[in-house]
């Protein structure tokens, strides 16, 4: 079984569909409202778990009634929970996300106790990292944890995985720690300084992130795919075809996938693949818990229905 030492967040995430996107100062009535459990580490060490990992989840969570649905969710998920703190005095992360027809969204996000995780935290587990097949990160937890998690999962030989979302300009000392690189085209720019619309090639930034030290890149590319570059050149991943109901999960389900395959022993172009029918999974449920499937339904999937439960 991978054991997966996840570095996360918990957000509360406030879902609306909506017709179109609003004008300034404009109000919008949407429908289907969901309120439910997200962040980016929540999200990947849930969908983690549900295709066989044996997970570690670092967080924390406000002493909210949103911590305490967090904590329920991850005892009925079977993550270990030892390291999810409760802050006293903080608000856990929430997310409000619009959907539009097509299954794509746009979100704004609050923290909350995600910015309270510290270097600490992460040195704390450090006997737990160790034992660790791999460690995965997001960038919705302070700049100088996300650093140390990275830095102590090398120093220990486990395999690196950072989903660099949301993204912000990063250190190249930070990158050089990663072994495998989760951006999309938007993202890599930001990661590398430029403008989210610079007008650069994705195998370009992705080579440009390996001369940071970054062992491989997989930049996710939605309706596309994935693209993958290392010092072997770049291959193309195609997607799984399906109606996209709400993207908001996918990727998450995507890193997930991929860092379940890594440590079952998959090259990284196998467990792209993978990666790329959970992220497809996902994409045809709204809500971002319910999209996560687990490994019954993902062998099924796209052969089976996507709504088939197990």
């Amino acid at each position: 079984m991978t054991t997966i030492f996840v570095v996360g967040s918990y957000v509360e995430a406030l879902t609306i569909r909506v017709p179109r996107l609003p004008a300034l100062g404009e109000s919008l009535v949407g429908d289907g409202l969901d309120i439910g459990p997200g962040g980016k580490g929540s999200n990947q060490a849930i969908a983690a778990a549900r295709l066989g990992a044996d997970v570690r989840l670092l967080a924390c969570v406000g002493d909210d009634v949103f911590g305490e649905r967090a904590l329920r969710l991850y005892a009925d998920e079977g993550l270990h929970t030892a390291h999810v703190h409760r802050i006293a005095g903080a608000h856990s992360g929430v997310g409000f996300v619009n959907v539009l027809p097509s299954g794509d969204n746009w979100i704004t996000v609050d923290m909350g106790a995600n910015l309270r995780l510290t270097p600490q935290h992460v040195a704390d587990c450090a006997a737990l990292i160790d034992k660790s097949d791999i460690l995965m990160a997001q960038f919705e937890t302070p700049a100088a944890t996300v650093a140390a998690a990275l830095a102590l999962a090398k120093e220990s030989g486990v395999m690196t995985l950072l989903n660099p979302a949301p993204a912000r300009a990063a250190d190249p000392e930070m990158l050089a720690n990663v072994d495998i690189l989760t951006p999309n085209a938007s993202e890599a720019r930001l990661l590398l300084g430029l403008p989210p619309d610079a007008a650069v090639a994705e195998s370009e930034l992705a080579r440009r992130l390996l001369d940071y030290g970054v062992g491989k890149v997989v930049i996710t590319q939605g309706e596309r795919g994935a693209l993958i570059v290392d010092a072997g050149g770049a291959t193309q991943i195609p997607a799984v075809p399906v109606q996209a109901v709400d993207v908001t999960g996918a990727g998450d389900s995507f890193n997930a996938a991929l860092a379940v395959s890594l440590g079952e022993g998959l090259s990284l172009l196998d467990a792209a693949r993978v990666g790329a029918r959970a992220g497809a999974f996902a994409a045809t449920r709204l809500g971002v818990i319910a999209g996560l499937p687990t490994r019954a339904q993902l062998d099924r999937f796209p052969d089976a229905d996507a709504g088939a439960t197990t």
